[in-house]
Order: structure tokens, then sequence, then C-alpha cells
């Protein structure tokens, strides 16, 4: 049997706490009348209610004042005002305060009702962004990141100390060692984690198209832009920004984006005017900023703007003592997410895994566990079970070839050392069988001069004789 929506009816006029109570009854709702607003807080205290009628004008303490202390007693609680003709002004007021919506005396039963299933609407938003809010707040506590090493305890310390601050923040780190998640941690445990998080990829975004979403354009600025759009950093007014892979931003925005964080304001594509804006910027880049600053691809003033509180996020590699944490937390929240018993890794899979380099960090440790915990059947994850280039450290059958030499320099970086001749063997060999085994083809598709890719093929003893073999 479903639970009845509880009502709180609040009014010195009995008549009306009366025909109240019976409307609202016959239409299903639990109702409780009270005839002073002098009771309202203590019961509201102890006893949860969806939506409280309370009439604008009492004897003693008035409706306004009742609503001041209630809203600041339970701001979640839904408040219609119940007022004459007379006071609409006051209503009108009322609602400023935090009333939901008011009605005034006389009213028909239907009016009463379609207020009340309004309001009753509005309750279940406002209830369910309270739970969303506070299972996003328990999801980025301090305590969910996992870990214990020494790098972890270290960064859980300034992490805990620069969250309550309004401090712009660069967050450094491999792919996968979880930057965003650092940044989302960092505002809900703000003073802005009731207003807007809003994260953006400078690398995922071409230039122009980028500028529009971070500053908004004005209407006919561009071919395309048929209305005016607000920017995602006005969007995010007094909230959080986090900007990941900051140092693929162009010279030109990386010029607006320090005005942001210099004036606090920004200026629309084809805008003449700026427009001031209140956000947390966090920034986060794998990249070396100071490298790219020596080459000019990236500011020196800005780097200066942005790193006033940098946070290193140390690799998986660096904090091995972590790795069986990590992979029991992602054991037990895979087996959730797929509706699965929980699994466990053998001692001897384990083994591989604490001593396996982790290039992809945890989200490639999270992706793993995930897929064997769909994949094996059982309770134990055997080390047969893991893929050749945890077991060897080969590279395994099914992990795509590097495309260009750009690929092959990061896979390189990556992988163990052992593997990287196996790598450069199958990125020859799959360059030459894509353009029919001829060099100089071979070596424009993958982006190397011919002597360079010639002198790969002769290290590794492959020849154009290789294409029978």
């Amino acid at each position: 049997m479903p639970i009845k929506k509880k009502i709180l009816v609040v009014d010195d006029e009995p008549s009306i706490c009366k025909t109240c109570f019976k409307i609202l009854s016959d239409s299903g709702y639990d109702v409780k009348t009270l005839l002073s607003g002098a009771e309202i807080l203590p019961l509201v205290e102890k006893e949860m209610f969806d939506v409280i009628l309370l009439d604008l004008k009492m004897p003693g303490i008035d409706g306004l004042e009742v609503l001041r202390e209630v809203r600041q007693a339970v701001p979640e609680i839904i408040v219609i005002m119940i007022t004459g003709y007379a006071t609409i002004d006051s209503a009108v007021e009322a609602i400023k305060l935090g009333a939901y919506d008011y009605i005034a005396k006389p009213f028909t039963a239907d009016e009463l009702c379609i207020r009340i299933e309004k309001a009753m609407e509005k309750r279940m938003l406002v209830t369910e962004n309270v739970y969303l809010r506070q299972e996003l707040t328990e999801r980025y506590q301090f305590d969910n990141i996992i870990g214990q090493s020494k790098a972890m305890q270290e960064l859980f310390g300034i992490i805990e100390k620069v969250a309550p601050t309004d401090s712009t923040i660069l967050i450094r780190g491999e792919s996968g060692t979880g930057k965003e998640l650092i940044a989302r941690a960092i505002h809900h445990n703000s003073q802005r984690r009731n207003r807007r998080f809003i994260a953006v990829d400078c690398g995922s975004l071409p230039e122009t198209l980028l500028e529009s979403e971070l500053f908004g354009h004005i209407k006919g600025s561009f071919t395309g832009a048929i209305v005016t759009k607000p920017g995602l950093l006005e969007v995010a007014n007094e909230g959080t920004f986090f900007l990941d892979e900051v140092g693929d931003l162009s010279p030109g925005i990386q010029a607006k984006l320090l005005r942001v964080l210099q004036e606090k304001e920004v200026r629309p594509v084809g805008g003449i005017r700026n427009i001031k804006v209140d956000v947390r910027v966090i920034a986060a880049t794998n990249k070396h900023l100071e490298e790219y600053i020596e080459h000019g691809k990236f500011r020196e003033d800005l780097y200066y703007r942005l790193n006033i509180v940098p946070i290193d996020l140390p690799a998986l590699r660096d904090r091995r003592e972590d790795i069986p944490l990590l992979v029991q937390h992602f054991l037990e929240i895979s087996a959730q997410k797929q509706n699965k018993k929980a699994k466990r890794l053998s001692p001897e899979a384990m083994n591989l895994c604490m001593e396996y380099d982790w290039p992809g960090n945890v989200r490639e440790m999270e992706n793993l566990i995930e897929r064997l915990v769909i994949m094996v059947d059982g309770e134990a994850i055997q080390a047969e079970h893991l893929p050749q280039n945890i077991r060897g450290g080969k590279i395994s059958l099914d992990m795509p070839p590097p495309r260009t030499s750009l690929q092959l320099k990061k896979m390189k970086r990556q992988i163990r050392a052992e593997a990287v001749e196996n790598v450069e063997k199958r990125f020859l060999i799959d360059a030459l069988m894509k353009n029919d085994w001829n060099i100089s083809k071979s070596a424009q598709a993958v982006g190397m001069k011919r002597q360079n890719f010639q002198a790969l093929m002769k290290k590794h003893g492959v020849t154009l004789k290789s294409r029978k073999e």
C-alpha cells in the first residue's frame, strides 16, 4: 500500500482547517491541522510533511514570520500561502521569501486540489534533487577515493586544505589517473557544492566550436549562429568549471581564458561587451606545460594563473601498494553493476596485477575488472583469465597496432620495454600490408620519413621477402 503524502494546514479559522481537511483527506492525503502558527515549528522539526498550507494573516505570529522560520528549519518543505483578496501583495512578498504558491479565499475544492497536485510535483523534484546531491556528495567524499599509499595520503592532505577555498587548481597526471574524479571531489567538498560543476575536454573540440562553447556567441556572429547562446563559463556562474587537457588550448583561447581568470568576465564571440562571471576554475593536463612554454605553445602568464595550487596525481605503477585495494573496489562495483556475485582474484592473478605497470592507470584497471567480472565463470579470477600483456609483458593479439608514428611513440612509452620490439615489428608489417608492401607509401601513411622507416625495417629484419613469409 503506497505511503500517503502528508499535508499540514495552519489557519486560525477552524472552518478553513475543517474544509481543507475534508477535501484533502477525501483526495487521499494524510492531513493534520493547526490553529496557531506558534505550534508549527516544533511539529515540522519532529515530523516530515510534504506540503504546508499556511494562512498569511494570523493573530500573534503572522504567516510571513512563520514562513521564514519554517524555510530556515526545513528548506525542502513546499509552502502554499492562504490569503484573502486584500492581501495579495503580501502573498507575492511571501513567494519572494520562498513560498511556492498562494491560494486566495474563498477557494473551491478543485482549485485547492490543483494547487496541491502541482505542489506535490514540485516536492518530488526537490526530494530527487536532495537525494542526488547527497548521492554525489557521498560519492565524491575524499574517503571514497581509494588509496592508502604515502603518495595518496599526501594528496588527500592537499585537496582537503584547498577544497574549501576558491583558489585556482592545476591537476597534473597521466591519462587514466583520475584527474576529473579529483576535480569533482574538490567541487563537492567546497562552498560551491550546490552550484554547477561543468567539465569541458579542451582536446575534443575544434578551436572555433570550443571558443563558442566556452564563451558563448551573439546571434549572427558567424554562419550557423541563428540564436544568441550563453557560454558554459557563464552557465557555470557561481559554480566550478573544469578544463580537462588545458594544454590543448589554442593561443587565442588561452588569451580569452586569461581574461576570465584576471578580470572575472567573458566576452561572447561577436559580442561588444563583457559579462561578469564568478567561477572557480580547475584545470588538468597530462602534458609538461613547462616544455610547452619553452616552445611557445602555452602562455607563461596563463600557466602561473592556473598553477596557484598544483596537484600531481601519481601513476598507478608509482603506488603499487594501492593495487589490491583498487582491485577489490572495482570487483565490488562491477559485481553490483552487472548484478553478479562478487568475484575475487587468485593469489597468482593478484601478483601479476601487482607486477604490471598499468600504462592506462586506474581507468585501464577499472575497464579490465569489469570485463573479467562479465566474462569469467565462477568466483575466482585465475591468472589465465588475465590478458596476455599482463601475464607476460607481451602485447595481446586483440590490441590494435599503432597507426601513426606518434601513436607508436606513445605506446612505446606506455608498455613494458620487452614488448617494444613486438610492437614495432607489427607496426611495420601492418603499414606495409595496407600499402601493398610499397615502402614509400607505407612511410608516408604513418607519417615517417622513408629513410627512418627503412632503418626500422632493418632493425627488425623486415624485408620485402617477409611478404611471402
